[in-house]
């Protein structure tokens, strides 16, 4: 069981042209702002937070509980011009879990309903499922080298961009969830695959893409814990590892 929270931003279209439209320049501080708020408070829990497309927020919340999202809530919707909506869910895995937690939000009213305000809308499991989680974190195998120090900045976003896309549509058919987080990384949070499986993803991306991948696999039980084991296993991987390093 996985609990997946998706962050919206209410009625945010609508905001960002009234009563005219706003500075490009402010909209997108608020927006980074706004997610380093929430990955820090969610980051309490031990919970991981992607900022998706920003004015959405995907958060991964084993263990927290809605009272905790509420307190949460409270605290950002409190600072910011704008409020925030969540809907919290549990599925049998990420894809599952973020399709059940969009589809509550839905169930509330558009992302452009400005009677839609403050929703906490959930659907998790009674007491303590204490199954863990899994976390994959990867990385384009020899990046600076090979792209960062050969090729013009905006050539080396395109390929990392294309390679991450593939590598998204990968693991989305594997029932996994995966975010960008950065320089040439890429994290997924992921059903309990196998080694074959992440084998197989990489494979894919490398004879679709021409890039290369390696990846590093934990597990715990909260996303920070599985996150951070999977960061070691990747090190492992740089540091003369195979191509897939499990923790």
């Amino acid at each position: 069981m996985v609990r997946t929270t998706l962050v919206q931003i209410d009625n945010y279209g609508p905001w960002t042209v009234t009563p005219e439209p706003r500075r490009e320049t402010d909209l997108q501080t608020l927006q980074a702002r706004l997610y380093a708020d929430i990955s820090q408070a969610f980051g309490a829990h031990d919970s991981t937070a992607f900022f998706s497309r920003f004015d959405n927020v995907v958060v991964f919340t084993e263990g927290v509980s809605p009272e905790e999202h509420a307190a949460v809530q409270r605290s950002v919707n409190n600072r910011y011009p704008v409020t925030v909506s969540m809907g919290v869910a549990d599925g049998a895995t990420p894809k599952d879990a973020v399709r059940k937690a969009s589809a509550l939000l839905q169930a509330e009213g558009s992302a452009q309903d400005a009677g839609r305000e403050t929703r906490l809308p959930t659907e998790v499991e009674e007491g303590d499922v204490d199954e863990g989680v899994q976390v994959a974190h990867f990385d384009i195998e020899s990046a600076t080298e090979r792209y960062t120090d050969e090729i013009d900045a905006y050539g080396c976003q395109l390929l990392v961009e294309r390679a991450g896309l593939a590598l998204m549509e990968e693991m989305w058919a594997r029932d996994s969830t995966t975010f960008f987080v950065g320089g040439d990384n890429y994290i997924s949070v992921t059903p309990f695959l196998g080694r074959d499986a992440f084998a197989d993803a990489i494979q894919a991306v490398e004879e679709s893409t021409d890039v290369e991948l390696k990846v590093g696999v934990g597990d715990g039980e909260t996303p920070a814990e599985a996150g951070m084991r999977a960061k070691h296993c990747l090190e492992r991987s740089r540091n003369g590892g195979g191509r897939v390093e499990f923790y």
